[in-house]
């Protein structure tokens, strides 16, 4: 969430968003720099991914993201300084906030699973480590 610098935080979280509980539909609600730690620059979706299939993992340098399971459900295996973590996501009102550095594979996807993100930067080549081996030496060094 927000620190008190009125900076994001630097600790994967799992964020639950408000709900509305209805018997015509219920809905969630994020409000930018309330339901999410950073101020939204881009929003794209993943879909149509085989059941039981995945994306190949990568990290952020400056990026930071909330991966919210829209339908079905799918695993969020997350690797920082600390150690390795999977986050199952298959609520709609829940969401997986990454910082930057943090290396993240998303797997396990049920069949025809929607994985929403939002980012805090515009979509940029450079922002992007997709070698492992790079991610670990970038936090051994500590950059």
């Amino acid at each position: 969430m927000i620190n008190k610098s009125g900076k994001a935080s630097t600790e994967v979280s799992l964020l639950e968003f408000p709900r509305h509980l209805d018997p015509r539909g219920n809905l969630a609600v994020i409000e930018e720099m309330e339901g999410v730690p950073f101020k939204i620059k881009r929003v794209h979706w993943i879909y149509d991914v085989p059941g039981g299939g995945l994306r190949e993992g990568h990290c952020y340098r400056d990026n930071h993201e909330l991966i919210i399971a829209l339908s079905g459900s799918f695993d969020v295996v997350v690797t920082t300084p600390g150690g390795t973590s999977t986050y199952s996501l298959n609520r709609s009102y829940k969401g997986l906030y990454l910082p930057p550095m943090t290396w993240r594979e998303l797997v396990n996807f049920s069949t025809n699973s929607v994985a929403l993100v939002l980012s805090s930067e515009p979509y940029s080549d450079e922002d992007y480590v997709i070698d492992y081996e790079e991610y670990r030496k970038y936090v051994e060094n500590g950059i």
